[in-house]
């Protein structure tokens, strides 16, 4: 066989078409499997290149899975705390049932001064009075007799007078019974005792203030003005009167002061009565200056003053009363008197509550997703690329009871007043925009992984779709090849036949 020769035609037309064949192989393989390169032999770069571009996307895909179950810790965590918040405002519409029931209490601790004479809620001090209440009058008199048989002396017509504040009443027995403001002068024989009295309150200006009592003249400005009474020695001596400014008397509670022991943890009271500054002298003023001590003020038609507390602090008693008012008792308070109705409507909002903080506790324990929760104190980490340098943490919290620093109530000791339940109400709200901030912080972190989800599956596309580029075949372009090299086959094989038949003719002339 070694010493087979082939003519050259022949040896050219069979190695056309060996190589015709090898690449005919290869578009078939393209077309069957879809790719240009398929092994490291076809493309070397390529080859690689794209194996390590689908090495990340594998990477990466692989990492979906633990993003995937972020998301959902995420959207656990949120739905504990959207519960959370709803279980928070059942608590406190519970409170505020109790600022809307009946106080919890028949009586509340208060105190009453005794009545001050002419006190109104415009002047809670008292009027001031001036009154003057001498001279005696002969028995059986009266504001009708004549002053010259009233009196047990009777002034010596035209010598006699009186002078009230400066004004001068002239006794006469010529007739005239004129006073005004200025003075003027009165008939022993036709004025009345009467007469003298309105001609006193004339000058005064005090309408009907001086009266008769008994046997006593009261004469009286009735008003804040000082009654100035003078005259001839014995005139004033048969009216039985002393010549002598008369001094005011001050209203019952003109600088006396009020103090009164911190209630319900108020602010302890002091008060000084009067009408300087800082001073209090109408029932506003008063309640005002009480407020801060969980205390209201009233005052009856009497006069007497009633210090009570508050609803805010129905359950506390009034603090030590003192100071120099001797119109209050001094000394401690009288407690509050229990509704046992009322209060058993306290301890029924009491238990509802305590219910609503067990709901949640266990609803912030069943916030977990795989094992992981995040209102339990537990961490979330996540990891975004296939080198584990691309990470988020998410540190959880503690939303128990004890973590959103609410504790249960006791009955007997809670709800018992609207302080009791505003300061419930105060840490539930600081409970709610805890909560709210939380949610915030999820929303926040739960965008962020979301974000980098999808980051990742549009990056894993663009790896993937690099390495086909790398190595997919174009089947349009391989199909015209593989019918372009089945062409050339057939061309190959035809000429191969011809170069044979050129041999076979040489051999037919050796014959």
């Amino acid at each position: 066989m070694t010493g087979i020769v082939l003519s050259a035609a022949v040896r050219q037309n069979l190695l056309s078409l060996q190589s015709t064949a090898s690449l005919l192989a290869t578009t078939q393989n393209d077309l069957a499997t879809g790719n240009k390169v398929n092994s490291a032999l076809d493309n070397p770069t390529n080859f690689f290149t794209a194996q390590g571009l689908n090495n990340r996307a594998s990477d990466i895909g692989n990492l979906l899975d633990g993003i995937g179950n972020g998301v959902q810790v995420l959207q656990a965590a949120n739905t504990g705390i959207t519960s959370l918040q709803g279980l928070v405002a059942s608590a406190q519409s519970i409170a505020n049932q109790v600022l809307q029931s009946p106080v919890g209490y028949s009586t509340k601790s208060n105190v009453t001064s005794t009545a001050i004479t002419g006190a109104t809620a415009n002047n809670l001090l008292g009027p001031a009075t001036n009154a003057l209440v001498t001279g005696t009058v002969v028995t059986g008199a009266a504001t009708t007799g004549t002053l010259l048989s009233a009196i047990t002396s009777a002034p010596v017509a035209g010598t006699d007078n009186l002078v009230i504040d400066g004004k001068t009443i002239t006794f006469t027995s010529s007739g005239g019974n004129t006073v005004t403001s200025n003075g003027g002068a009165l008939d022993l024989t036709t004025a009345t005792v009467g007469n003298l009295l309105s001609a006193i309150d004339t000058i005064t200006g005090a309408a009907t203030a001086s009266t008769l009592s008994g046997t006593k003249l009261i004469l009286s400005t009735g008003t804040t003005t000082p009654l100035v009474i003078g005259g001839l020695a014995g005139t004033l001596t048969k009216f039985g009167l002393t010549a002598a400014t008369t001094a005011l008397t001050p209203p019952t509670l003109q600088g006396e002061t009020l103090t009164i022991g911190a209630t319900g943890g108020g602010t302890a009271t002091n008060i000084t009565f009067g009408t300087g500054a800082g001073q209090i002298s109408t029932l506003n003023d008063l309640n005002t200056a009480l407020a801060a001590n969980n205390l209201q003020a009233s005052i009856s038609t009497a006069g007497a003053i009633n210090i009570v507390t508050s609803n805010n602090a129905a359950s506390s008693t009034i603090g030590t009363i003192g100071g120099t008012a001797t119109v209050f008792t001094a000394g401690a308070g009288p407690a509050p008197t229990s509704d046992p109705t009322s209060q058993a409507t306290r301890a029924s909002l009491v238990a509802q509550y305590n219910n609503v903080l067990q709901q949640i506790n266990t609803t912030a324990q069943d916030s977990s997703f795989n094992g992981i929760n995040l209102l339990n104190g537990d961490t979330l980490k996540l990891v975004f690329n296939e080198t584990g340098k691309s990470t988020l943490s998410i540190t959880g919290v503690t939303f128990n009871t004890a973590g959103l620093s609410l504790s249960t109530l006791t009955v007997g000791t809670d709800f018992l007043d609207s302080n009791s339940a505003n300061t419930v109400l105060n840490t539930l709200t600081s409970a709610s925009t805890t909560l709210r901030g939380e949610a915030s912080s999820l929303g926040s972190n739960l965008s962020i992984v979301q974000i980098r989800q999808d980051f990742n599956k549009n990056l894993i596309n663009v790896l993937q779709t690099g390495s086909s580029n790398l190595t997919l075949a174009d089947t349009n372009q391989e199909a015209a090849n593989s019918q372009a090299l089945s062409t050339r086959q057939s061309i190959a094989v035809s000429a191969l036949a011809l170069a044979n038949q050129s041999q076979q003719s040489v051999l037919q002339l050796l014959r």
